[in-house]
């Protein structure tokens, strides 16, 4: 395991999620200030695909260099304000997710099927009890 690796990818990916944010905080400030300018951004975002945030940002360089400058900008002052939050929430919140997993699993495996009284929780169907009146 390449802990170094992983949170190259984790922070890559992290870092395409808040330019994903960021878009969505530039779109809605242009919805308010400038209508024209959020259509050819939504646009721009149909064509573009946002997944890869910084490929995304390059292809918006090309074409419209102010928004891209704002994206960034946006992008950067997000990260400013999470980052200090970000890594206790994420340990809580695996720490709570993988509890809530856990709890989830553990009463499917307890739990009878009431539609069959017949079988165990682990799903088998217990031994038959011998019928009296079968064998006389």
């Amino acid at each position: 395991m390449d802990l170094k690796q992983i949170a190259k990818d984790t922070s890559k990916t992290l870092i395409s999620y808040l330019t994903y944010q960021a878009l969505r905080v530039v779109m809605a400030q242009l919805d308010e200030t400038e209508p024209k300018r959020a259509y050819w951004l939504r646009q721009f975002t149909e064509r573009e695909s946002i997944q890869n945030g910084e490929a995304y940002l390059q292809a918006l360089f090309k074409e419209e260099q102010r928004l891209a400058f704002r994206i960034l900008t946006v992008r950067e002052h997000i990260a400013e304000q999470v980052a200090d939050y970000l890594p206790e929430m994420l340990r809580t919140g695996v720490q709570q997710a993988n509890m809530q997993q856990r709890t989830q699993q553990l009463e499917r495996m307890t739990q009878l099927d009431p539609s069959n009284p017949g079988l165990h929780p682990d799903g088998s169907h217990p031994e038959q009890e011998p019928n009296s009146e079968l064998e006389g």
